[in-house]
């Protein structure tokens, strides 16, 4: 095993510049009760770059509290959320026997860095991701996964998936009731769709009219225009459950199609974090407000079996190699695509 390690290093907060091509990255050595794994493929996602151009700050862009959970970050910082690899070697305490495993890490970890997290820390924000060659996490976090699936594609899944799963199981969507999803061609909203069909609910997608066909095929019921009058289309007291990954401008409009007692659930504000909000549609309507970040304990499991039984699909719209990390990003940035771009770490340079 080499002492270190090719990957990309975030330097600071900013643009595509502050992604550093490296080949000296220490080698992370996996501590007692952790696994080292040899990174196969990350998937890109939003919090890449929110967190690259201090997105979470409360403040502009501030450094002091732009990490994920409002501190600062340490430099240099190794991304990535989504990682899929095979496990090559095993701290203290973890049985021999699950080297060789491939797997999938959950990125919402209650263990990590050798220590029990409250709150739970996040791959590649709270600690060093899949953006280069090797990634050390808990045991207990590395799901082995049976799946003839390549590693390309079942690293789609990790992020956007278990954030989709948590958002429906946080709501308790059940069978035979409605679901409104916006941003639904993105990775997490083409995720709600499927899961959702899953559960035997009906499901409306609001995109847009060139990506109508792709939500259709991976299961949505009925496809409405973001920019359409969404109480025209609709009606009031449409739907039990809105799962909202945009916010912005279109937030009002949301709460008036949902049924009283109805469920609105988020993990994403692509449209803008500050909207306007009624509090009379909210207690007259006795409506249900739910945020998604941290999952359930049964999320990510669930998520495994449903991969294992080929009951949901990966939607790769491109691959990247690891080197192409620019390139990667302002691709995801264009949204011209539905599911998820996904970088080649085993294959850098994409050849």
């Amino acid at each position: 095993m080499p002492e270190t390690m090719y990957g990309v290093a975030l330097m600071g907060h900013g643009g595509p510049e502050c992604l550093e091509w490296r080949e000296d990255l220490p080698k992370p050595e996996p501590k007692a009760g952790e696994v080292l794994i040899a990174v196969a493929a990350a998937g890109v996602n939003n919090t890449d770059i929110n967190l690259r151009v201090g997105w979470y700050s409360k403040g502009d862009n501030d450094a002091e509290d732009a990490g994920w959970a409002g501190d600062a970050l340490t430099f240099p910082h190794i991304q990535g959320i989504d990682v899929c690899g095979r496990i090559v070697a095993v701290g203290a305490g973890v049985d021999p026997a699950r080297i060789g495993e491939r797997v999938l890490v959950e990125p919402c970890m209650i263990e990590a860095g050798g220590a029990m997290r409250d709150p739970p820390w996040f791959l590649g924000s709270d600690c060093d991701g899949g953006f280069a060659q090797f990634c050390a996490v808990a045991a207990r976090h590395a799901y082995p996964v049976e799946s003839t699936l390549s590693d390309i594609e079942l690293a789609s899944f990790p992020c956007s998936y278990s954030t989709a799963e948590n958002l429906l199981t946080r709501a308790r969507l059940t069978a035979g009731e409605t679901v409104l999803v916006t941003g639904a061609s993105g990775g997490v909203g083409s995720a709600v769709v499927q899961l959702a069909k899953a559960r035997g609910a009906r499901v409306i997608a609001l995109t847009s009219a060139a990506k109508m066909n792709d939500l259709r095929a991976i299961g949505a019921d009925q496809c409405i225009d973001r920019n359409a009058d969404l109480l025209a289309e609709l009606g009031k007291d449409a739907v039990e459950v809105v799962v909202d990954l945009v916010a912005g401008a279109g937030f009002p409009a949301l709460l008036e199609v949902l049924k009283r007692h109805g469920r609105y659930a988020t993990s994403g504000a692509v449209g803008g974090p500050i909207v306007e909000l009624d509090v009379r549609t909210l207690y007259l309507k006795d409506l249900q407000f739910y945020g998604g970040t941290a999952l359930e304990p049964e999320v990510f499991g669930n998520l495994v079996r449903l991969i294992e039984k080929g009951e949901i699909k990966p939607l790769v719209a491109a691959t990247f190699g690891l080197r192409d990390i620019g390139a990667a990003q302002a691709a995801f940035a264009d949204k011209s695509y539905t599911g998820k771009i996904v970088l080649d770490v085993a294959n850098p340079t994409g050849d």
